[in-house]
């Protein structure tokens, strides 16, 4: 076959294809056998290989990357993926109608029902009928890139259909797993001796965050399309029901059980029908979502800090089972927390298999009076979490036991105390303790840490993982063959990565005691410290009272720092990054002027003239403050290039925001 009739070929073997996938996940009326479907795609990736040049980025072959990715980047949402508001009971739907009708008075109102799926968030961005990049919902404005990971999704078109779709569209929907796709994934997974899934969406969001593209195409997930984020030109839809019919002919699924109402009843009515009726469907339900039809009337509505106004999430009530509680186990978080884990006598519960839930902490325990071998009732709230809500105390044999605190962490055997009397959790504050090791150096690496540039969460994980590492001084031991184990690292990666771990050695103290992760010590009062101290050998030797003497270090901060360095392991520790040569002194800033005093900054987004550092040594040279947080007490933003939440948290705040030449002016 000449090129000509192979560009042919290829042509209409992406178009048949494209027509069928449309069919089975759009439209749900396949007109081919998957045998069938599976023949044509072998087709295509055959006539592919032979003329690879003439293969297209939205080829159907090329959902999959083959790639290991090292991590996510995180991007920038066009505009906010907010959250939504929960209404518990019908009378509360109604209660949303009436503030409805407050703002839309005697305006006709319309609402679109559409079943809330229990899965995971997700942004799709499409330029000129391109899909170009998908995104976690995250904290609202920045989430996780996980494009090549969305692409494997079959559901979701790689390129849009007809010749009337808009310019530019970024749609929100749900990734989620049939029952049935969970039910098959967590029996190879107990085949294979690995930790089962609790339930879809936790799977499906595990999937979709894999570093392995070809791992996440084999858990076969799906995507509802719902929403948007923003639609150029504006004019294409007037009403979310004309964008769910528009976009169901672009080719993005729409949930078909979405329903148009002229009054709220009926939507109660909607609401009421699918509470008795979603266990029928093959993927888990929480609630009803219920939207304000018109998008004029969306528009005069808004939004608050968190949701829109025009929007609101029915949620269902939860299932409840009853069973016996085997044992109770102590289990040790990443961030050092002890929480106390209920097993359970397998019980179902809205369909899906429970053998552990979470006693969230010892007060919990005691307020419920558990005890090893009750009897306890049992509730899945929001069809997710498993939680112990009440004990069948009359069923009571005697030998039942209550469980002791421990009075060191199960998993390294350090110390475990409490920050205050009052609080509930308590924490083991080894700073080494396996348990926590994994994200702590994380967070020891981070930028705004000893800022080792390489060392991403792939990379800490699979250190861990591969036992290259058991604490933080063991990164400066990794010789090049060791890093060369792990997964993408070749000669130059290696060498860079070894380089970023030698130059963090020399950052200053600030940076090192912000690194170690003690319990309330931030940025601002790691430098606090350092600047009072000048060493760590000092700050160990110093007594609480000298801690509780210095200005914005408090009593409960003081404790944590005493506790931490009382520690033999924090002691090792220090040793061993000593022993590496990790500096472990600070050069006291002299202040030049009081022009800032009583001024406190925080600084957002990327600067040109100078580091974030430096800019905040500048700030304490002419005597004032900075912060990593805004808040009421903040003087002044400054507002580099692409700034994050700080800045808009600023504006609602009406915080006095200047840019990077405003405050090169102020410290001249």
């Amino acid at each position: 076959m000449d090129k000509a009739k192979a560009r042919t070929e290829l042509e209409k073997l992406r178009r048949e294809i494209k027509h069928h996938d449309y069919r089975y996940y759009v439209l749900a009326q396949p007109e081919i056998s998957d045998k069938e479907y599976d023949d044509l795609l072998y087709k295509l990736k055959k006539l592919e290989d032979q003329f690879p040049d003439l293969i297209s980025p939205d080829s159907p072959t090329q959902r999959v990357s083959g790639q290991v990715l090292e991590g996510f980047k995180t991007v920038k949402h066009k505009t906010k993926m907010y959250s939504l508001d929960n209404t518990y009971s019908f009378e509360e739907i109604k209660d949303w109608q009436d503030r409805v009708k407050k703002i839309l008075t005697k305006e006709n109102i319309e609402y679109v029902a559409e079943l809330k799926i229990d899965g995971l968030s997700s942004s799709l961005a499409y330029r000129n009928g391109k899909f170009q990049t998908g995104a976690t919902r995250g904290d609202g404005l920045t989430g996780e890139d996980v494009t090549l990971n969305l692409k494997t999704i079959r559901a979701i078109p790689l390129e849009l259909f007809g010749k009337n779709f808009p310019k530019s569209l970024d749609v929100r929907g749900e990734v989620y797993m049939d029952k049935d796709e969970l039910s098959k994934l967590n029996k190879e997974r107990l085949e294979k001796n690995e930790p089962l899934f609790a339930n879809p969406r936790n799977a499906a969001s595990g999937s979709l965050k894999l570093l392995d593209t070809r791992i996440t195409a084999k858990r076969r997930l799906k995507f509802l399309a719902h929403s948007f984020g923003s639609i150029e030109p504006k004019e294409v839809v007037n009403t979310q029901w004309e964008f769910l019919e528009k976009i169901r002919s672009w080719g993005l699924p729409v949930n078909p059980y979405n329903k148009l109402y002229n009054n709220i009843e009926e939507v109660v009515e909607y609401c009421r029908k699918w509470q008795d009726k979603r266990d029928s469907l093959k993927y888990e339900i929480d609630g009803i979502v219920i939207k304000v039809n018109s998008l004029a009337q969306q528009e005069k509505l808004g939004f608050t800090l968190k949701s829109p106004r025009w929007s609101i999430a029915y949620k269902f009530p939860a299932h409840q089972a009853t069973t016996k509680i085997r044992d109770i186990k102590v289990q040790v978080g990443r961030t050092g927390t002890l929480t106390p884990v209920a097993e359970l006598e397998p019980v179902e519960c809205a369909g899906v298999t429970i053998s552990r839930a979470t006693l969230h902490n010892f007060d919990e325990i005691e307020r419920l009076d558990v005890r090893i071998g009750d009897r306890v009732i049992l509730e899945r709230a929001g069809e997710v979490i498993p939680k112990i809500i009440k004990v069948v105390s009359s069923v009571r044999t005697g030998k039942e036991r209550k469980l002791k605190i421990p009075e060191l962490c199960p998993v390294c055997q350090g110390k475990v105390s409490k920050e205050k009397e009052e609080d509930v959790a308590y924490f083991c504050i080894n700073p080494s303790c396996p348990a926590q090791i994994e994200k702590g150096l994380i967070h020891f690496a981070s930028r705004t840490a000893l800022d080792i540039e390489g060392m991403g969460e792939a990379v800490v994980q699979q250190l861990v993982e591969k036992k290259l590492v058991k604490d933080f001084a063991d990164i400066y031991a990794l010789k090049k063959e060791d890093v060369l184990k792990l997964d993408l690292f070749k000669d130059k990666k290696a060498d860079n990565l070894l380089k970023a771990i030698e130059k963090s050695k020399s950052q200053p103290l600030s940076r090192l005691l912000f690194a170690l992760g003690i319990r309330h010590v931030g940025e601002k009062a790691a430098y606090v410290l350092a600047q009072k101290f000048a060493s760590i050998d000092k700050l160990i030797q110093s007594k609480i009272e000298d801690l509780k003497n210095i200005r914005d270090i408090g009593d409960v901060m003081s404790e944590s720092i005493a506790d931490f360095f009382s520690q033999e392991q924090t002691k090792k520790l220090i040793g061993k990054l000593k022993k590496y040569g990790v500096n472990t002194y600070e050069k006291v800033v002299e202040t030049r002027s009081a022009k800032f005093s009583g001024k406190t900054f925080v600084f957002t987004g990327e600067l040109k003239s100078f580091s974030r550092t430096e800019a905040e040594k500048k700030v304490r040279e002419l005597g004032g403050e900075f912060s990593s947080s805004v808040s009421k007490e903040t003087d002044f933003v400054v507002a580099g290039d692409n700034p994050g939440t700080k800045y808009q948290k600023a504006k609602e705040l009406r915080i006095n925001i200047i840019d990077e030449v405003q405050f090169l002016k102020m410290i001249r």
